[in-house]
């Protein structure tokens, strides 16, 4: 049963409201002001609130704006009431975070639907969402039905590449914002000197092409390779600029699908800029483990060069061979049959990817 605070100094509507509620099977509980309303959302954390906006001691937009300080409160969806001429009031209300607005008086069904619609969405909001194609094809699908028709495209299907495929290449026209289900991606920048500077590595359940859709240019920033046969969706740049621009909860929640990548990029920078290299290289060849990309002792090794891995730890390629002479000889890497590296110790490279300076 969802709780539901209704905050009204009105104690006839008051009243009214809460056995209305009732009848459609919510828990209700009710405040007589402004303050006591924000003391009894902070206590009960019930599921909604619907909060009139005149009010004496605080008035909607102070309990708005105290509970949406508070980390316990302020996912909290909320409702304001308002008259009909109070078209700034509105235009307040949601500028502050306000979910939505009824207008007063209103219509049972009018409440109970706008009640339906927010806890639907919240719950949706709220979900987990599947770091694979299914569970982003489900998101996309249910988040359409909080945006305008069309707005998002019906299919999204996997494209398949072979091996060394190139995706894009940087200076192309950035047209799709790209999501790894199966295999391994390169991407990669060349500098003025030729030379070729590894931007990221992405496996499964990855995201990769987002900066490159924020920008202002419109294209590439880098290119994409793939580094075995790969299964990569991609989305439309239109079903993400949608996503974004539309509706904020569902950008905010959209962004921190994938956003992960962009956080471990600013991770990497501040390690090439303070770690040692030791410190750069374990962390490196755990990430390349994390992915899929290296295996452990009794598997397939990994083909990487050495000017990849180089690139990835912001060093010369001497330096990096010299380190991964050194991980070899103390028994933490190895290489198969066919000179690929294998990962022999994770826990003591571990260890140096966790405390060495």
């Amino acid at each position: 049963m969802k709780k539901v605070l209704i905050i009204d100094d009105n104690p006839e509507f008051r009243e009214n409201t809460v056995e209305l509620l009732q009848m459609y099977n919510y828990e209700v509980i009710a405040a007589e002001n402004g303050r006591v309303g924000i003391q009894m959302a902070m206590a009960a954390l019930p599921d909604i609130i619907i909060c009139d906006i005149v009010m004496p001691e605080a008035n909607g937009y102070t309990v708005l704006e105290v509970l949406g300080q508070n980390e316990r409160t302020a996912g909290i969806p909320f409702i304001f009431l308002t008259a009909k001429d109070q078209k700034e009031d509105i235009r307040r209300g949601l500028s502050l975070g306000a979910d939505d607005y009824i207008y007063k008086p209103f219509k049972t069904e009018e409440l109970i639907k706008a009640l339906e619609i927010r806890l639907k969405k919240n719950a949706f909001l709220r979900q987990r969402v599947d770091k694979n194609t299914k569970g982003l094809n489900l998101f996309l699908k249910e988040a359409s039905a909080y945006l305008d028709e069309e707005l998002l495209s019906s299919s999204r299907e996997n494209k398949h590449f072979k091996d060394r495929d190139i995706i894009f290449r940087e200076g192309d026209a950035a047209h799709h914002l790209y999501f790894v289900e199966k295999g391994n991606v390169k991407t990669y920048r060349v500098a003025e000197s030729g030379k070729e500077i590894v931007t990221g590595w992405y496996g499964p359940g990855d995201f990769f092409g987002q900066l490159s859709l924020l920008g202002k240019e419109g294209i590439y920033i880098e290119s994409a390779v793939t580094m075995e046969y790969a299964e990569v969706l991609d989305i439309p740049k239109q079903d993400f600029v949608n996503l974004i621009h539309h509706d904020m909860e569902l950008a905010n929640k959209f962004l921190e699908i994938i956003s992960s990548n962009t956080v471990h990029l600013q991770e990497k920078l501040i390690d090439i800029a303070y770690s040692s290299v030791n410190r750069r290289t374990a962390k490196a060849l755990l990430e390349l483990h994390e992915k899929g990309i290296l295996k452990d002792e009794n598997q397939k090794g990994v083909d990487i060069l050495r000017e990849d891995l180089a690139s990835m730890i912001g060093v010369a390629k001497e330096t990096a061979i010299r380190t991964l002479t050194k991980f070899k000889e103390i028994g933490l890497i190895g290489t198969d049959s066919r000179k690929k590296l294998t990962l022999l110790d994770k826990e003591k490279l571990q260890r140096i990817a966790d405390f060495e300076d």
